[in-house]
C-alpha cells in the first residue's frame, strides 16, 4: 500500500513543544495551517517557522487530528510499518509460551491506532484512528505474513470508533469458517466467538492479575463482573467456592460453559447486576474471603467523573462490608480518564466508609504485553489493587 506524503501541516509553539517533549498527538486546535490532506495520509509536521518535527498520521475528522509516527528526517513508509509490525512481535518474546496476549499496542508500541490480540491460531485488530483504519487490510496482510496466521478479524465496533468519527463496523479480513477460538491462561481454557463477543473476545491485559488474584486468593470467592470467568477461573483453583456475577445473558452462558469445560464445578454463575447482588449480600450480612471488583469502563469522558466516582465507591464499599477479616479484595478500573492518584483516593474513602483498615499488597496494571509510553498517560488505562482488609 502506498504511503505517499502529503505535504506540509504546521502547529501551534504549545504543539511543537509537547511533539519535542515525547507527546505523540496534536489536537485540531493546535493545527495552524495544512489541512487538505487525504484521511490517513502521511504528513511533516513542522512548526511556525517550517522547522521539522517529524511525519504524523492526518485525520479529517477525529479531535486529534495529528499521531505522529517519526521524529527528525525519518520517513514513514511501508518498510518501516513492516518492521515495527516486526518489533512488537518480537517484544513479546517473554510470552513465547503463551497461545494468546497484545502483539499490538498502539502508540507504545509506535503504531498509533492500532490494536492486535492473539487467540491461538487467530488475530483480532481494532484500528482506532484514521490512519491505521485506511491501511487495516494491508496490515491484515502484513500480520499473516508475520505470524503465518490464517484468520483475522476486525473488531471495530466499539465506543472508541465515535471518538475518532468512525463507523462501528466487524467483519473477517482475512480467512473464513468458524471465527471460534481456543486459548489457555495458565492451566485454565477459554472460547470465546471473535465476532461475536465482546471486545477482542476476552480481557488480555488482565491475565497476569487473574494468576496473580488466584495465588493470594483462598475461601469462599466473589467474582463481580466476571465476563467470561477470567478472575472466576482462576479462583476456581483456589478458592473453596467462587460466585460469578455477570448481567449480560450471553457472557454469562459462555462462563458457565468455559467453568464446565475445565471441571469447575465450584463455580456458580448469576445472570444478574453486580450493584444489586453486591447490595443484597450487603443486607444479608453475607461474607466472603476473596471479591473481585472489575466493572467495564465507567468514566468514558472526564465530564462524567462524578457519577463514576460514585459508582466505583459505591462497589468498593459493598466490597469492604461484605469482606471477611484477612479477606483479600482485588479492585481494578479499565477506565482511563480516571488516573491511578483519584482511583485510589475512591478507595481510601470507600475504606473510611466502611470502617476498615486496609493493607495494600500491591499496586498492578496490565501485563507486558500491554505497554505504556512514557508523556502519553492513556496508555496506562488499568488499575488493579490487591487489598487486605484487617
Amino acid at each position: 500500500m502506498s504511503t505517499r506524503k502529503e505535504g506540509s501541516v504546521v502547529v501551534s509553539v504549545k504543539a511543537a513543544k509537547a511533539l519535542r517533549r515525547g507527546y505523540p498527538w496534536v489536537y485540531r486546535q493546535d493545527v495552524e495551517s495544512g489541512t487538505g490532506a487525504k484521511p490517513g495520509a502521511v504528513v511533516d509536521v513542522v512548526d511556525g517557522q517550517k522547522n521539522p518535527i517529524g511525519q504524523a498520521l492526518w485525520a479529517s475528522e477525529s479531535p486529534i487530528a495529528l499521531r505522529l509516527v517519526t521524529r527528525g528526517a525519518v520517513k514513514f513508509d511501508d518498510d518501516v510499518l513492516e518492521h515495527r509490525l516486526g518489533e512488537a512481535l518480537r517484544r513479546r518474546t517473554a510470552y513465547a509460551g503463551r497461545d494468546a496476549y497484545r502483539m499490538v499496542h498502539g502508540e507504545a508500541d509506535l503504531l498509533p491506532g492500532l490494536f492486535v490480540d492473539r487467540y491461538g491460531p487467530a488475530l483480532v485488530m481494532q484500528t482506532l484512528s484514521e490512519g491505521m483504519n485506511v491501511r487495516r487490510e494491508h496490515i491484515a496482510r502484513l500480520l499473516c505474513e508475520l505470524t503465518g496466521v490464517k484468520l483475522v478479524v476486525a473488531r471495530d465496533d466499539g465506543s472508541g470508533r465515535d471518538f475518532e468519527k468512525l463507523p462501528r463496523e466487524k467483519r473477517v479480513l482475512v480467512g473464513s469458517g468458524s471465527t471460534e477460538a481456543q486459548w489457555h491462561e495458565g492451566a485454565t481454557v477459554f472460547r470465546a466467538d471473535l465476532m461475536a463477543d465482546f471486545k477482542t473476545g476476552s480481557f488480555l491485559d488482565q491475565v497476569d492479575n487473574h494468576l496473580r488474584a488466584a495465588e493470594l486468593g483462598g475461601g469462599e470467592a466473589l467474582d463481580a463482573f466476571t465476563y467470561h470467568g477470567g478472575f472466576a477461573l482462576a479462583l476456581a483453583r483456589t478458592c473453596s467456592s467462587v460466585v460469578a456475577i455477570e448481567q449480560d445473558e450471553a457472557a454469562a452462558a459462555r462462563c458457565a460453559a468455559n467453568a464446565t469445560a475445565n471441571g469447575a464445578s465450584n463455580v456458580t454463575v448469576h445472570n444478574t447486576n453486580a450493584f444489586d447482588a453486591l447490595k443484597s449480600f450487603d443486607h444479608e450480612e453475607r461474607k466472603f474471603d476473596t471479591i473481585v471488583i472489575d466493572p467495564p469502563g465507567l468514566m468514558k469522558r472526564k465530564s462524567g467523573q462524578g457519577n463514576a466516582l460514585r459508582a466505583y465507591h459505591e462497589l468498593n464499599l459493598r466490597a469492604m462490608r461484605c469482606l471477611k477479616p484477612e479477606g483479600l479484595l482485588v479492585s481494578c478500573s479499565c477506565s482511563g480518564k480516571l488516573n491511578r492518584e483519584g482511583f485510589e483516593e475512591m478507595l481510601r474513602e470507600a475504606a473510611a466508609d466502611a470502617k476498615r483498615q486496609v493493607q495494600v499488597l500491591e499496586r498492578r496494571g496490565a501485563g507486558l504485553d500491554h505497554p505504556t509510553l512514557f508523556g502519553l498517560h492513556e496508555t496506562e488505562y488499568l488499575k488493579c489493587y490487591l487489598l487486605r482488609l484487617l
